[in-house]
Formats: structure tokens, C-alpha cells, sequence
């Protein structure tokens, strides 16, 4: 498979950088007030009305390997979406993922400061499961979701060890599986439009009670 020019991944990548670059100058991407001043998911600034970061942690790391990992995970899995789903399709995925991540770390892990893109990275994995689930007779697809599915468990096993953001991973991983399927994939197969349908009704219900119960009953 021919990937040419990733402008979405390549443009996704120098933002994070460049976000990285700043954080180091205004005093370190560890430093949780720096993290804080950036936009880094704290439920208690959320609940005062900064509904931003729910989306803006995406773009910020907690260190440099943090930073290095996920941008090189983003650019090799990137790519794949970007030219399998198109541009657009692509980022929507991607920012849609990292804010169903960041709603479910909201509501299940309340009294963490969290940021870092791997709940839209884990979006893109859920995006390759939909492509597995939805085109089965594709032999090609059907090995490289496999590939994807195993990881996943992998990182999610990975997950319940060490200071890792496992709801904000999951939300991620479903919310890229629904929205993947709600957008279709037109480069490569029809999708139902009742699947499609079905697939936005459940990201709307799941991840709207998801929010209003972080902002009521929490």
C-alpha cells in the first residue's frame, strides 16, 4: 500500500511539538502548573465551566519519552488512517477519539491531571477494529486489525500497571470505534446506514450520559 504525503498526521505532529516546545519554556511539561496552564484535563477547572479540556489534552505530553512514543505511534498508525478514511474522515476521528477519552477519564478518573494523545491514538486503534469488523472478506484489512486487536489488549494489559490513564485509553479506543463507523470509509467499502446509524445513536447516548454523570452525580 502507496502512502503519500500524511498532511493531517505530518500537521497533528508539529502541533503536539510545537505545544511541547512551549511547555519546556514556560517551565517544564512535568510541572503540573505548567500542565494546568496549557490545558491539561483537571476535573475541578472542567466543572467550572473550561469545557476545553475535555479536547485540549490531547496536545499536551508529560515528558520528552511521552511525547516521542506517541508521535511516533501517531505517525506509522497515522498514515494508515489518514489514507484509508481521507483527510477529513481522519480528523475527525482523531479529535472526536481524544474527547471521548478525555470524557471517560473525567467521569472514572476524576482526581487525576491528565493529558497526552494516546486516547485519540487509541481512537485510531479503534478505527482499524471498525475497519476489521466492517470488511471481513478484505484479507489484508481482516490480518492488520488482528495485528491492531492484539495490541490493544497488550496496552490495555499494560494499563493496569504504572500511572496510566486506562479509562481515558478505553473511551479513546470505542470512541474511534463508533465514529469511525458513523463516518464510513468510502476508499474502501459501503457501510450500512443502519450500522451507521446505530454506531451515532450509541456514541451520542454512551458518552452523553457519560458526561452528564461526571457533571451531576460525581
Amino acid at each position: 500500500m502507496q502512502i503519500k504525503r500524511p498532511l493531517v498526521t505530518i500537521s497533528l505532529i508539529v502541533a503536539n511539538i510545537v505545544v511541547y516546545i512551549l511547555m519546556t519554556v514556560a517551565g517544564g511539561s512535568t510541572n503540573p502548573l505548567v500542565l494546568i496552564k496549557f490545558g491539561a484535563k483537571v476535573n475541578e477547572y472542567i466543572l467550572m465551566g473550561q469545557w476545553w479540556r475535555l479536547i485540549t489534552p490531547v496536545f499536551i505530553h508529560i515528558g520528552l519519552t511521552h511525547i516521542v512514543v506517541n508521535m511516533v505511534t501517531l505517525y506509522f498508525i497515522g498514515m494508515q488512517i489518514e489514507y484509508l478514511f481521507g483527510a477529513s474522515r481522519y480528523l475527525l476521528i482523531y479529535l472526536v477519539s481524544g474527547l471521548c477519552g478525555n470524557i471517560a477519564s473525567f467521569v472514572f478518573n476524576p482526581n487525576s491531571v491528565s493529558a497526552g494523545a494516546s486516547t485519540a491514538l487509541f481512537g485510531l486503534f479503534g478505527a482499524y477494529l471498525m475497519l476489521g469488523e466492517a470488511f471481513r472478506e478484505n484479507v489484508y484489512i481482516r490480518l492488520m486489525s488482528r495485528q491492531f486487536l492484539a495490541l490493544v489488549i497488550l496496552n490495555i494489559a499494560f494499563g493496569f500497571f504504572g500511572n496510566i490513564d486506562l479509562a481515558g485509553h478505553l473511551g479513546g479506543l470505542f470512541g474511534g470505534f463508533l465514529i469511525a463507523y458513523v463516518l464510513g470509509v468510502p476508499k474502501v467499502g459501503s457501510v450500512s446506514k443502519l450500522k451507521r446509524i446505530t454506531a451515532a445513536g450509541a456514541l451520542i447516548v454512551i458518552f452523553g450520559l457519560m458526561l452528564y454523570s461526571g457533571f451531576n452525580l460525581i
